[in-house]
């Protein structure tokens, strides 16, 4: 099952910002979670079908009205077998 790491940056301050991912991630039916999390930059591990991180992707780019996200970097998260 493929897993990627995004790097998510803007204004990601709100309270609002990591529950909101979560559960958008959790109605995908995706797994994972964030490595780390600050005002302006997070690390968010995922795993799931490709289509399915790709419409997360767009999920997160629109974001919580709180937040403003500038830019989401995808690279494969290698994990060990």
């Amino acid at each position: 099952m493929p897993s990627e790491r995004f790097i998510i940056r803007g204004d990601l301050g709100a309270a609002t910002f990591v529950p909101w991912v979560l559960r958008h991630m959790a109605k995908l039916g995706l797994t994972g979670g964030f490595g780390t999390t600050e005002a302006m930059q997070a690390e968010l591990h995922v795993a799931g079908p490709s289509d399915l991180i790709d419409a997360l992707e767009m999920g997160v780019s629109l974001g919580p009205i709180e937040s403003w996200v500038e830019s989401i970097e995808r690279s494969p998260l290698n994990r060990a077998a």
